[in-house]
């Protein structure tokens, strides 16, 4: 399940969804919860603009659930992604992955948040306390993590999944 909106999301319904989509099957489910932080070290972040290109987006973002179902034995997966002006601490991003056992939900889980940070067509404009505003650029340890991941190996480990 894909979810790209401007409301908030509960995350808590979204795990009961994905539990109830996975069946008695699902021995584990990993989650990850992103929130809007400070970007800038010298100064508070006031809002986070994110733009997405609609259609796109999804499509990719379906894509990368469905690659990690492929890896892992993943019973199922969800991401809720949001866009639109978010306030600082507001919730951007939840991120779920079922399997019958936990390696593969972590593993799974880990993988679709690294690659959505460098896959999925989302631009993020920040803007600070003093109102200077500047579009956040994409983090070369984001980029070596998910070449990693597409080499075959984990992010965190060396191990191949």
């Amino acid at each position: 399940m894909v979810i790209v909106q401007e409301a908030d999301f509960d995350a808590a319904a979204l795990q009961a969804a994905l539990r109830e989509r996975a069946g008695a099957a699902a021995g584990a489910i990993v989650t990850f919860t992103g929130y809007v932080r400070d970007f800038s070290s010298d100064e508070a972040t006031e809002t986070l603009f994110l733009e997405h290109y609609p259609g796109m987006c999804e499509r990719e973002l379906e894509d990368i659930g469905a690659q990690a179902m492929k890896r892992w034995r993943v019973l199922d997966f969800v991401i809720a992604h949001r866009v639109g002006a978010l306030p600082r601490n507001a919730q951007i991003v939840f991120v779920g992955a079922a399997s019958a056992h936990r390696g593969d939900a972590f593993r799974a889980c880990e993988y679709i948040i690294d690659a959505l940070k460098t896959r999925a067509p989302f631009w993020k404009r920040e803007t600070l306390a003093s109102g200077r505003s500047f579009w956040v650029e994409q983090r070369q340890s984001d980029h070596d993590r998910t070449h990693t991941w597409d080499a075959g190996g984990s992010a965190s480990s060396k191990e191949t999944p």
